[in-house]
């Protein structure tokens, strides 16, 4: 076979491969978009306490059977945030948004927004709510930052 020939297989395969891709994340950044649509239209204020927050996988975070059956086996062996929580006289675990978790403090009181089990933010009930401290830096960054610091240059974050 010649040379040009297989160039030619090689691109028409990839040029198939970019359109089913293409196709694909279309379909589920519509889905995405349903799921955060019906979020917004079932939320509600919820005072609560937190008691504890933990990433964890679903069968051991204590929900409820029916979610665990609901989940996508591959989501199943992940590690989520959950969120143990007291809400009135009851004690639930509750799944978090990624984005507010690092926010969310421990033994307090707070006003969340909540969407069935999934908590999307989180306000202070009484007073400011901290934000987490900083993680320390580890020691090749501090070597690093040390380095370029010696040479001049502009330290990478």
């Amino acid at each position: 076979m010649k040379p040009w020939i297989i160039v030619l297989i090689v691109v028409a395969v990839l040029a198939a491969l970019i359109a089913v891709l293409y196709f694909l994340g279309k379909k589920a950044q519509k889905k995405q978009a349903e799921q955060q649509e019906m979020l917004e239209a079932n939320k509600q204020t919820v005072s609560m306490l937190i008691i504890d927050k933990k990433r964890m996988r679903l069968k051991d975070a204590g929900l409820p059977q029916m979610v665990l059956d609901q989940t996508p086996k591959l989501m199943r062996r992940s590690k989520l945030p959950i969120v143990k929580v007291k809400v009135g006289p009851q004690i639930m675990s509750l799944i978090c948004d990624e984005k507010i978790f690092d926010s969310v403090p421990v033994k307090k009181e707070v006003k969340a927004v909540v969407s069935g089990i999934y908590v999307l933010s989180v306000r202070g009930l009484h007073g400011k709510i901290e934000m987490a401290p900083p993680k320390k830096k580890s020691r090749f960054r501090r070597a690093l930052e040390a380095a370029q610091e010696k040479a001049g240059a502009k330290p990478v974050k």
